[in-house]
């Protein structure tokens, strides 16, 4: 029984096969494409892979997005399920106002999360950044219970912004540095310190309500950037969300025979 898992950003698809749906699966093969390029999948590389059996996906990028790829899946005989974000599920609850309104990758990037922390040891409260178009800083109790968290606009956002809004400010992107002495730099220092500060901020929030150090995850496709600035110690981990797509995956569809 093979598992495809899917997450779809604001501006690419990542996918993994994998050889069951569970944790721990041995992935199959593995790739990404950007959304603009999403109907060379099943003219491409998907036409390579042995048909999934079962399919788990999160898109934040829109319905219109999930249709094209959908599109793509025909060349195989697989309902696409995609995640909509619950009330409780894979031992996480969503603190959320509306739950449903949670974006399903910080649901599932959660999920993921704190079944990687289990697996390390004792329960503990948990923080976990994702970084990519977008920075959200997520909070997590020791219970598994989502508290709220927040959402800033990532690197790039922030250039743009400030290239749109003010004069002069058309300059190539810069170090990190303590004391930034060129405009370069002070850009780049700027939205770096920027998200660590409100990565910070969450920490302590986190502390004082439980009382308890708080395990630091980071992950998304810009947390390399990132990991060196922050000024607690973080985990940097690689696909979140496809772990998350896996625990999901288990009680969804069940191990595999055998």
């Amino acid at each position: 029984m093979t598992f495809l898992a899917i997450d779809v950003g604001n501006t690419r698809l990542k996918w993994a096969l994998y050889e069951a749906a569970r944790p721990g699966a041995l992935p199959l093969a593995h790739g990404v494409e950007f959304l603009e390029h999403i109907e060379r999948l099943g003219e491409g590389a998907w036409t390579q892979l042995p048909a999934p059996t079962h399919m788990l996906g999160c898109v934040v990028a829109g319905d219109a997005v999930k249709r094209r790829v959908a599109e793509q899946m025909e060349l195989w005989d697989v309902v696409p399920h995609w995640v909509v974000p619950q009330p409780e599920e894979a031992g996480v609850v969503n603190g959320y106002d509306h739950p449903m309104r949670l974006g399903a990758d910080r649901w599932v990037a959660m999920i993921g999360a704190r079944h990687r922390l289990l697996a390390q040891g004792p329960a503990r409260p948990l923080l976990l950044v994702m970084v990519g178009t977008a920075v959200t800083v997520e909070a997590l109790d020791a219970n598994g219970r989502f508290l709220g968290g927040l959402i800033l606009p990532g690197h790039g956002i922030m250039l743009r912004a400030l290239e749109s809004g003010t004069a002069g400010l058309h300059v190539p992107t810069g170090e990190v540095c303590p004391f930034p002495t060129n405009t370069s730099d002070a850009l780049t220092s700027g939205g770096t310190y920027a998200i660590a500060g409100a990565v910070e901020c969450m920490y302590q929030h986190l502390l004082r309500h439980c009382g308890q150090e708080p395990v630091c995850m980071m992950t998304g496709g810009a947390g390399w950037k990132m990991a060196p600035s922050m000024t607690r110690p973080f985990e940097l981990v690689d696909n979140l969300i496809f772990d998350g797509l896996l625990e999901m995956a288990l009680r969804r569809f069940g191990p595999a025979p055998g």
